[in-house]
């Protein structure tokens, strides 16, 4: 049996004011060729299907597009899960009548999960989607009261799977958590990735899926394994941030034998454009060469750089986002070891400097020392003033 895990395409996604669609229609053709080239039995997609519960028209688009190909065009089933950026509601509308064309989608969880049945020459496997659902949603469904955390959520949902396992099938689970090896608190991967729980405990144990021949999983936008290799994150397809700069994105083939053991191999997605971060002064920076990524860019420059995206954009026409690389100067003073005195002094001089920067960045003259001298002793009748008035 083989399977394509895929998760976290966050169709309609908006990094930093720009829309993602193109960059994920570029990474979902080289999946579908994928899919066409290497026929696997099926297509997981472990949920956050959207970025947002009310996605706009072209993310809709580009989701029926990439359906349209894999399901119909390639016959190829696709089973789905809602995820936490997901409208459950949106995401089951019409699954009824679409299973029988190989589309599955688990919208809301209701207490029941029927699963999905695949066959190969070594019988049935069996795929659970088990959508996501907060914990008051989970004891709402089950009608248990002791359920608070995401982690009660979790055992009980798989408790309740386990009671009806079939011995004599290989078993598949879909979820959309954040899984750690005890469900122990650990840091999100990725900006991008909203929290499952406000002010109370998003983690679930990986122990709860021990039972499953293979757990598919979404959330973490960061390909890894928790707690052993048949528990697995597929990533997001594209970066949607500058935290996942040095992420390896693209989809995971499993390939399941017929006791259930599962061989995993990691294929990549080439982006349209990457997203890294790039560190100079602005001097520096306007001799690289004209490159269309996305990048953050941090100016290494001391004095104040005027119109500074306009000219990192004259390199790099797609930059998301620029800053001043700074540091508080009671940090810079203790590293070294500069005494108060000097360290007022110099705190006094410093919008002199900054001043004699923006004039030189307007003027393309440096400022003069009769000037500078003017400059300084306005600022100090102002600070006079201010301070008399406090």
């Amino acid at each position: 049996m083989k399977l394509f895990h895929t998760a976290d395409w966050h169709l309609g996604k908006l990094v930093h004011g720009v829309y993602m669609t193109e960059d994920q229609r570029y990474v979902l053709e080289q999946f579908i060729e994928a899919v066409r080239d290497e026929k696997p039995d099926a297509v997981i997609l472990a949920g956050d299907i959207y970025d947002r519960g009310v996605p706009p028209v072209e993310a809709v688009e580009l989701l029926d597009w990439a359906l349209e190909q894999i399901v119909l065009e390639l016959g190829t089933p696709v089973l789905a899960i809602s995820g936490n950026h997901d409208s459950p509601d949106r995401i089951a509308f019409g699954s009824r009548f679409m299973e029988s064309r190989g589309l599955h989608l688990a919208g809301g969880y209701t207490g029941e999960i029927k699963p999905v049945v695949l066959k190969d020459e070594f019988g049935e496997v069996h795929v659970h989607l088990v959508p996501y659902a907060d914990p008051g949603q989970v004891r709402h469904a089950l009608g248990d009261d002791g359920i608070r955390t995401h982690q009660d959520a979790m055992a009980a949902i798989t408790a309740k799977l386990e009671e009806k396992l079939d011995p004599s099938a290989r078993h598949v689970l879909v979820g959309h958590a954040f899984v750690t090896p005890a469900g122990e608190a650990q840091p999100n991967t990725s900006e991008s990735e909203r929290p499952l729980s406000i002010g109370g405990a998003e983690h679930v144990s990986a122990a709860l899926f021990q039972s499953f021949h293979y757990t598919a999983l979404g959330h973490l936008h960061g390909a890894h394994y928790v707690l052993n290799e048949t528990i697995r994150y597929s990533g997001s397809p594209l970066k949607y941030s500058i935290t996942e700069e040095n992420h390896d994105k693209g989809y995971l083939v499993v390939e399941m034998d017929g006791n259930g053991m599962s061989a995993v191999q990691k294929k990549p997605l080439a982006p349209r454009r990457n997203m890294r971060r790039v560190i100079a002064s602005i001097e520096e920076l306007e001799r690289h060469p004209v490159n269309d990524d996305y990048v953050f860019v941090t100016l290494l420059n001391e004095a104040p750089v005027l119109f500074p995206m306009e000219k990192v954009r004259a390199v790099y026409p797609n930059a998301l986002h620029v800053a001043r690389q700074t540091a508080p100067a009671s940090h810079q003073d203790a590293q070294s070891g500069v005494s108060e005195e000097t360290a007022a002094k110099r705190s006094q001089s410093e919008p002199v400097d900054l001043f004699a920067g923006f004039y030189q960045e307007v003027k393309g003259v440096p400022l003069t020392e009769k000037r500078k001298s003017l400059f300084a002793d306005m600022l100090e009748g102002l600070l006079k003033e201010e301070g008399a008035g406090a």
